[in-house]
């Protein structure tokens, strides 16, 4: 069996002259490599725990254990150094240039000015987001997300285990958050860090956790499972309540766009002709194509309307693609993104906007079904 990464053993942190204990004798396991997702009502002691683990406060009573060594007993700066840390504020320096704010825990660990340049380089194009655009400007010229994408990125200067998130993506609007959330899955599919993510929101968990722990009053812990298994086995009235009347919907986040066989449909590239996309879609015995540019970003849905508005070129016909989805959205994004899309189904692109193919509702369907309630498998 793996060895925890990070345990606390009967914590508690109890602040002067307040009775009741922010967190009473919490016992909690974090896996090498997982997101643990904390969530709960306010002040639930959540932050704090998060705030505990890299000794931003000290414990009252208990043990930290991190990689084997109870870290209570020695250096916090140098434990916060091999932590990364990303708050919903974000936190970034506004007299530093985006690579200043990068490139801080980098410095405090003596690395060389070459080593730190490519770091920065290499972690501005990891949350793409281009070297040569954002390196030199400054936070107050970013939007919320691009800072947020930075805080982020600046978490992981140091290349560190851990990374401590608390609420990161809470202050940014729906679709944005939405979109920074996917492309930290991604992100995390590839680096495969040690998360504690803390968040009120339930379906964020659900989303994001690889397991979760939910908390009632003081962090006790009410439950801790994967989000599968809390949502069809929640352990008591107050799991139930928390997770709302709308549990058995939320189990469509727990599939991905990923987990689809996508729809090839039939693309055409700019500059195309009313000849050729004909020819094409009926050889394909289809009556749908998607419209790419040069860089196989999808642009249009090109119908037999279309076909017949135009004599000559396409790149102005057929009806624009606004709504698009990423292999890291949920089922319940994908179902979302087709009652918006115009053709009633959604293009799939990779991170970089490349198209992969198309959501349609029988390739949902087809995942659904033999899951649904009351549907028995074949």
């Amino acid at each position: 069996m793996t060895q925890p990464l990070i345990q606390l053993q009967d914590v508690t942190k109890s602040y002067p002259g307040v009775d009741v204990p922010a967190v009473k004798s919490l016992n909690l396991d974090v896996e090498p490599g997982e997101i643990l997702v904390l969530v709960g009502p306010s002040g639930c002691g959540k932050s704090t725990t998060l705030r505990l683990i890299n000794r931003m406060i000290e414990p009252t009573s208990g043990r930290i254990i991190y990689e084997g060594a109870d870290v209570t007993k020695g250096d916090p700066n140098a434990l916060r150094r091999r932590i990364g840390y990303v708050i919903q504020q974000v936190g970034l320096f506004p007299h530093r240039t985006i690579a200043e704010n990068i490139a801080t825990v980098p410095k405090l660990l003596g690395w060389p000015k070459a080593k730190i340049r490519d770091r920065v380089d290499e972690l501005l194009e990891l949350v793409s987001m281009d070297p040569a655009l954002y390196r030199d400007r400054y936070p107050n010229e970013l939007s919320g997300g691009q800072a947020q994408r930075v805080g982020v990125a600046r978490a992981l200067g140091g290349d560190p285990d851990v990374l401590l998130m608390d609420e990161p993506f809470g202050a940014i609007d729906p679709i944005t958050r939405d979109r920074l959330q996917n492309e930290f899955l991604r992100l995390q599919g590839e680096l495969k860090k040690t998360i504690v993510f803390v968040t009120h929101d339930i379906d964020e968990a659900v989303k994001m956790g690889d397991r979760i722990a939910i908390l009632r009053d003081q962090s006790e812990i009410a439950q801790l499972d994967r989000p599968e298994n809390i949502l069809t086995e929640p352990a008591d009235e107050f799991v139930e309540n928390f997770l709302g009347s709308g549990a058995i919907l939320k189990t469509l986040t727990l599939r991905r766009v990923r987990d689809i066989d996508l729809d090839p449909m039939v693309t055409l590239k700019q500059p195309v002709h009313r000849g050729e996309a004909l020819t094409a879609m009926n050889d394909a015995n289809t009556t749908t194509a998607v419209l790419l540019d040069e860089r196989d970003h999808p642009l249009r849905w090109i119908d037999e309307r279309a076909l017949n508005s135009t004599r000559s070129s396409l790149e102005t016909s057929g009806r624009p693609i606004t709504v698009q989805l990423q292999p890291e959205d949920t089922l319940q994004d994908a179902l979302s993104s087709m009652l918006q899309s115009s053709a009633g189904m959604s293009v799939v692109v990779d991170g970089r906007g490349r198209y992969l193919g198309c959501c349609t509702i029988e390739s949902l369907a087809g995942l659904l079904l033999p899951h649904a309630p009351g549907v028995p498998s074949s």
